[in-house]
């Protein structure tokens, strides 16, 4: 079976200081026919200026995560969508790992993700991470979250909220068919716990995250958060 034709979405905001090194890779991956698409939600800093002759598509919308990647999804030509964050990489052999899921009848899935950064605590906060997603079938932005054009689709795409618009989409990818839990690991920046202070970091996300169980507000939320 070959694997469908891949559509890798990244959303950017004001990240002039991490593309430099993002763009290397992502244009690795568009080598190998991927098509890249990073989406602008409006950066004020040299975001437009570093990409210009990058020969990746570039487009811009209104900010927000969850608008952002449905503006790409919405121009993207594969019936694979591969939803990237600017500042995590994908293994080498992720398109094979891809491939294996799909022919198993999956639809959708992320990658176990490891977390590179100054903390000691990264290691256990990646490990917590993989093994909450497996047990729960709910996958975070980190990890590379993948879904045939078919189920983003069905149920339209990611809702248009500030926050946990990963976890309310595998929500209601989940109600659909459970996820491929792969193996092969991401490799994503630890710069959020290394500026927040880990254990703080993972305090507040899970608080936020049982507030949003219990059916807060994401705009709400998203105040806490920031």
């Amino acid at each position: 079976m070959a694997l469908p034709a891949v559509s890798l979405i990244v959303p950017v905001l004001n990240e002039a200081a991490t593309l430099p090194a993002a763009l290397p890779h992502l244009r690795r991956w568009q080598d190998q026919g991927c098509e890249v698409i990073i989406v602008d939600g409006g950066s004020t800093d040299a975001t437009h200026r570093v990409l210009q002759g990058s020969g990746i598509t570039r487009l811009t919308s209104s900010p927000g995560r969850a608008r952002q990647q449905n503006a790409g999804a919405a121009a993207a030509n594969g019936n694979l969508l591969v939803f990237l964050h600017v500042d995590t990489r994908l293994p080498d052999n992720a398109f094979e790992a891809m491939q294996t899921a799909l022919e198993r009848g999956h639809e959708w899935g992320r990658f176990d993700v490891d977390i590179h950064g100054r903390s000691i605590w990264l290691p256990l906060i990646a490990a917590m991470m993989n093994r909450r997603s497996r047990l729960t079938g709910i996958a975070t932005g980190d990890q590379a979250l993948f879904v045939s054009r078919r189920r983003f689709d069905e149920v339209k795409g990611f809702p248009e909220q500030p926050l946990m618009e990963d976890i309310e989409l595998s929500r209601r990818l989940r109600r659909l068919a459970p996820p491929a839990c792969l193996r092969e690991r991401v490799i994503t920046s630890g710069r959020r716990w290394d500026q927040r202070g880990a254990l703080r970091t993972i305090w507040l996300m899970w608080r936020l995250r049982w507030r949003y169980w219990r059916g807060e507000s994401p705009h709400a939320l998203a105040r806490h958060y920031r």
